[in-house]
């Protein structure tokens, strides 16, 4: 294991909770173990890792890309970590309107929608 990829588990763990990486952990197969290999390092032990942003704002980054892009999956997984890398319900709003300005006010509506639905969620877990 290099030390790209024991930080990308650090901080995998830490913005997505250990629940989730075990979770992924245990479905890894050897069909995917290179993939998963890949976004450890690269994803979580660089992007994810660099100081030049804090967490809530490499959150925030995160949920307008995946609005925009209409990657449903995923925006329910990071909305989820906001818990963890501090982007409040504000900001998760304040993003989906530039990504109505810049990227659909279609893909703003889905990503809103999922939010509203996930933080639905996470209150009746509390």
């Amino acid at each position: 294991m290099t030390d790209r990829h024991a930080k990308g588990m650090q901080v995998r763990r830490a913005v997505l909770g250990d629940a989730h990486v075990d979770r992924a952990e245990a479905a890894k197969t050897p069909l995917d173990a290179a993939f998963q290999t890949l976004i450890t390092e690269s994803a979580w032990g660089t992007v994810w890792a660099s100081d030049a942003l804090t967490r809530r704002e490499r959150s925030m980054l995160t949920l307008a890309l995946l609005a925009g892009l209409g990657n449903e999956e995923e925006l329910a997984l990071h909305l989820r970590a906001t818990v963890r890398t501090g982007a409040s319900h504000s900001d998760v709003m304040e993003v989906f309107q530039h990504v109505a300005i810049y990227a659909g006010v279609p893909r703003a509506n889905s990503a809103i929608r999922i939010a509203k639905k996930i933080f639905a969620e996470m209150e009746g877990e509390k």
